[in-house]
């Protein structure tokens, strides 16, 4: 089972990931890695932070010499912002320092409130250091390995935003490999250069009123096989499971597959994917994986039927709430004395939407080569292949 675990605090010394259930003989660089990484600190309307920190991932345990081992893969990526907070967060007692900048005014749609009241601490900063969205770095850090398994059966993996606000990307009739890269050159890591500077103009705009804004980013996986996922358990459908790893990123609010509720909206025969079948890979829609043959030349679904993929390109869209901190403060009380007050403000982005797709990429190909592992096991990358060309002939 393909599973991992993250540890650490946003001003803590380091982020750490562990990850299990990787075949040992997967190619894997700190290069590959730390490419995600550095696809995760850019977009316009970033804060901070990412002027500080340049992420770059150390291994650990479970690979030597370029390949997994196929024991438990550790990396490790350091904060260099620890040297700025080393009495505030430190392990140790420190009395000089106790009750210092603690936060006692939680800022609304934050962990702030709800965090201190469960655990009972008196400090939110013992709860908004691990809440903090700084622990997608060793998210994507996981993602980068299961993108590198994919990518060695050319499953691969693209972004992009498709809506910030009102304003709106219209990419139809462009290739998905045109998506792609046209994403990938943008700041607002948009594919219709037509709302690029909008979407730039209305990040400036709430930077300049102290506020915020958020967007929809879709995520498309293509080249997968007919089959990945399960109908025969609720937990083991992989929509069911996308939902969870992308309702588990910070401020996202919402996550659609295919047509999504657009389909609520319309009747069946508009909705739904007709069946056709060639043996002639030339007449298959763009981004289809193996499936015997059989394809749709509409992906109202979003390449999942039953909780299994069907061939077509996987489709996920998710809904990014503005960021909970502004530089313009909401109304809070303080949770010692419980007199109203502004809320704290901790440095942040004023949109962080095109990072957040980058980060989705990443959650949706650990919900992915999960479920690919499941189907194809193997011990090493060796027997996973022997695995999946068995499955993919039989298809045929």
């Amino acid at each position: 089972m393909l599973r991992y675990m993250t540890s650490g605090e946003s001003h803590g010394p380091q982020l750490t990931a562990i990850v299990s259930g990787l075949p040992a003989g997967l190619p894997i660089r700190a290069e590959q890695v730390d490419r995600e990484l550095k696809r995760r600190q850019g977009g316009y309307g970033r804060g901070g932070r990412m002027t500080i920190e340049s992420d770059q991932v150390r291994f650990v345990s479970g690979v030597r010499h370029g390949f997994t081992l196929g024991s438990p893969v550790t990396m490790v990526v350091e904060n260099r912002d620890w040297r700025n907070w080393t009495e505030i967060m430190s392990p140790d007692p420190q009395p000089e320092v106790q009750g210092k900048r603690a936060i006692t005014r939680p800022r609304p749609g934050h962990a702030d409130l709800p965090g201190v009241q469960k655990f009972g601490h008196d400090d939110a900063r013992n709860v908004l250091e691990r809440a903090s969205a700084r622990a997608t770095t060793t998210q994507v850090a996981v993602g980068a390995l299961c993108k590198a398994l994919l990518a060695e059966f050319d499953i691969a993996v693209l972004s992009h935003v498709v809506e910030m606000e009102r304003i709106k990307a219209d990419v139809s009739g462009l290739a998905l490999r045109e998506i792609a890269e046209r994403a990938e050159a943008s700041d607002v890591r948009v594919a219709d250069p037509a709302v690029e500077a909008a979407m730039r103009a209305l990040i400036d705009e709430c930077k300049k009123e102290g506020d915020t804004v958020g967007g929809i980013f879709e995520v498309i996986v293509t080249g997968l096989p007919a089959g990945l996922g399960n109908v025969m358990n609720w937990d083991e459908k992989l929509d069911g499971r996308i939902g969870q790893v992308m309702m588990s990123m910070q401020a996202i609010k919402g996550v659609e597959i295919g047509l999504g509720f657009e389909a609520a909206r319309r009747r069946g025969s508009q909705v739904h994917d007709a069946i056709e079948h060639s043996p002639d890979p030339a007449a298959w829609p763009e981004g289809h994986g193996p499936s015997g043959g059989f394809f749709r030349r509409t992906n109202g679904a979003g390449g999942l039927e039953g909780g299994m993929t069907n061939g077509e390109p996987l489709v996920v869209r998710a809904a990014m709430k503005p960021i909970s901190t502004l530089m313009r403060p909401i109304g809070s009380v303080d949770v010692k004395t419980k007199e109203p007050f502004d809320s704290s403000k901790e440095r942040s982005d004023v949109c962080a939407l095109p990072a957040a797709a980058v980060v989705g990429e990443a959650l949706v190909a650990y919900a992915v080569a999960g479920a690919f592992l499941e189907k194809f096991a193997g011990d090493s990358l060796a027997e996973v292949r022997r695995n999946y060309q068995g499955y993919v002939d039989s298809l045929g």
